[in-house]
């Protein structure tokens, strides 16, 4: 797999949650389209958007319910730089606009893809283990929140975990949010931390997914600083932002 089939996998899936064509976020030019459902999106989207921005560097695609379509497009036209669209406060300008339509902001996230020219296996100061449904049962405990979805159990396919003796200091795991995109979530104990684990871990489930014919991806909160560093040391790169309006729970009736 190469690194432009791999964007292109990435693209062909964001375009079809957006409602668009994978060409326009190829643009210099932003482009808004109305939203629709789609059965084949992530696992954890809700279709159709009120409001959903998600750019790959060189424009902005906005899927918006029809109502909302005036409103982001004045935010679009003052905003001269794709990345100003995401940027505080300038955001907030955006979140006022929509204000009438009961909406609030409710994530802003970075995602990462692989380089196949900087992915390699990562050495684990520990025992590693290849994992898999029947052993992440009894794992669903805060310390693994990120490697594994208690919501979504049907979707943990694959990990990566790494032992200290019998015990399970580290875990990678992937879930399969959609047909062709597995997402990759990482957890170490705090006290194994800044010691490789991480991302030999992230690395290897990585290699292991592309050796299933899928695509790895991996997601960063803004501000997670910690998140972000092990996505680069993994053989990552930054791919894509997004940037969702949802429904304010505040005014929500009791």
């Amino acid at each position: 797999m190469t690194n432009q089939e791999i964007l292109d996998i990435a693209l062909r899936q964001s375009a079809a949650e957006m409602n668009c064509e994978p060409g326009d976020f190829l643009s210099m030019e932003n482009r808004i389209v109305h939203s629709a459902a789609w059965e084949g999106a992530r696992a954890y989207l809700s279709l159709p958007f009120s409001c959903n921005l998600v750019s790959y560097g060189d424009n902005v695609v906005a899927s918006v319910a029809p109502e909302c379509e005036a409103a982001v497009r004045d935010y679009l036209i003052g905003c001269e730089e794709a990345y100003q669209c995401f940027d505080m406060p300038r955001v907030h300008r955006l979140e006022d606009a929509l204000a009438p339509f009961g909406l609030r902001i409710s994530c802003l996230a970075r995602y990462f893809l692989p380089d196949v020219n900087a992915l390699r296996p990562l050495p684990c100061p520990f025992e590693t283990r290849l994992m898999g449904p029947a052993d992440f049962a009894a794992l669903y405990t805060p310390e693994w929140g990120h490697a594994l979805s208690e919501q979504r159990r049907q979707l943990d396919v694959l990990g990566v975990g790494a032992y200290d003796g019998g015990k399970l200091i580290g875990l990678a795991g992937c879930s399969a949010d959609c047909e062709d995109m597995w997402q990759i979530g990482i957890d170490v104990l705090p006290e194994y931390r800044r010691r490789g684990v991480a991302s030999a871990l992230t690395s290897r489930l990585a290699l292991e997914i592309i050796a299933r014919g899928k695509t790895p991806f991996y997601h960063a909160a803004w501000s997670n600083i910690r998140s972000a560093r092990n996505a680069v040391r993994s053989g990552f790169r930054p791919a894509w932002v997004e940037m969702s309006f949802k429904p304010d729970e505040r005014k929500a009736t009791p």
